[in-house]
């Protein structure tokens, strides 16, 4: 793979460079309520700018059905990421129309523009090879050469993620080198205890990496949601907790594989309940009871790890040499629930191993708890992308940047 500092060494400037970013940011109306992804493709967008580069940038922002929607527009971002280089970013009201070509026509050396949201034509997220082929063609027309940096999409064959590097000359950009490298040091020569959290919603959004790391992992802790459909195959009350009985077979031979394996799997021993799901906007206050995990109330769902389970977890990281962590403990958006992901957070600062927050929710979590990022060996901008890694799959937006 080829990277952005051989290009730069090679002489950028006056060269249209299409850097495909992830700038898939949160909005809370137009207001951007975490700018990670910005701040995290900055260091690309710079380094080219500064080499006298025509910087083309462009995204997708949530899941538009294909067509121009204002609630998925890039301005936001665009406008953030001109504060953060602290010079004028253009914006393209569209993709690859006349507006497209007009803002990159009109750039100058070191200028930098954006593009509007790649997924408002249905050709970046076609199954159909020709009208993807197609789109790439026409975003293709706009530069000289290809970046690619937007690691939270190279799981997905998209035209701008797959297609357009096969039709430019392409380069892997500052953040896709650190984000694979720092993978290979989960994959490749992991130094132990090798120890993996995972919490989040749904134990199938794990099934695959879990079926991996059984064979990898000296210890897995499950949190969240899918922890319950781990409670239950072990014959535990769950109440109305978060849980996914068509897993259960499953998640039991899991378990069976995990002892067999020698890879020690610890679940909840205690957890917060309540009779009904907290409000998130009103953060009212949600007076949770902590009970053990073996008796949830019928009538109750858990939301976050207790008190005695936040210690374990915490022990059983202390002694890590690297840590995965994948998914919050809780619904850490409500302060009651909170202390959970936190617990397990404070765990990764406190450890003196090698420890990645497997972006999403994760460092979502992070920033909104209020934890200093440099205190983690790295927070990474693509839970769905690391997950699928660490799965052993072939992660379309690599495979075309090493071509």
């Amino acid at each position: 793979m080829k990277t952005i500092d051989e290009l730069l060494a090679a002489g950028v400037s006056g060269k249209r460079v299409f850097v495909r970013a992830d700038l898939n940011v949160p909005l809370d109306g137009t207001t951007i309520t975490d700018d990670g992804r910005i701040r995290a493709v900055l260091p690309t967008v710079k380094a080219l700018a500064d080499a006298g580069a025509k910087v083309v940038v462009a995204s997708h922002l949530g899941r538009p059905k294909g067509a121009p929607d204002p609630a998925f527009s890039l301005l936001p971002a665009a406008e953030r990421l001109g504060e953060l280089l602290g010079a004028p970013v253009a914006f393209a009201q569209d993709t690859v129309g006349p507006a497209a070509h007009d803002a990159v026509d009109g750039l100058q050396p070191g200028q930098v523009a954006v593009i509007e949201n790649l997924r408002f034509n249905p050709g970046e997220t076609s199954k159909d090879d020709t009208e993807r082929g197609e789109f790439a063609d026409r975003l293709a027309a706009l530069a000289d050469v290809y970046v690619g940096d937007g690691f939270g999409a190279v799981h997905r064959k998209h035209a701008s993620v797959y297609d357009l590097p096969k039709r430019l000359p392409h380069y892997a950009g500052h953040l896709i080198s650190t984000e694979v490298g720092v993978l290979k040091k989960l994959t490749e020569d992991v130094k132990r205890p090798y120890v993996v959290a995972l919490g989040g919603a749904k134990v199938s959004d794990k099934l695959a990496v879990i079926d991996e790391l059984l064979g990898k992992a000296d210890r897995l802790l499950i949190g969240g949601g899918m922890a319950y459909t781990f409670l239950k195959a072990k014959g535990y009350e769950v109440g109305i907790s978060l849980l996914q009985e068509d897993q259960i077979p499953t998640v039991t031979e899991y378990m069976e594989r995990a002892e067999k394996n020698g890879v020690e799997l610890v679940l909840p021993v205690d957890v917060l309940v309540s009779p009904e799901f907290p409000d998130l906007k009103t953060k009212a206050p949600a007076n949770p009871t902590t009970v053990a995990a073996d008796k949830i109330p019928a009538d109750q769902e858990g939301l976050d790890i207790g008190p005695e389970t936040r210690k374990l977890y915490a022990s059983k990281l202390a002694d890590a040499a690297t840590v995965f962590w994948n998914g919050p403990m809780g619904v850490f958006e409500h302060p009651d629930y909170a202390e959970g992901t936190r617990a397990v957070a404070q765990a990764l600062v406190d450890s003196d191993g090698f420890t990645v927050v497997g972006g999403g929710d994760s460092a979502a979590a992070v920033r909104t708890l209020g934890f200093d990022e440099n205190a983690f060996g790295h927070i990474s901008t693509g839970g769905g992308a690391s997950l699928e890694y660490l799965e052993g799959k072939t992660l379309p937006g690599l495979a075309a940047l090493e071509d």
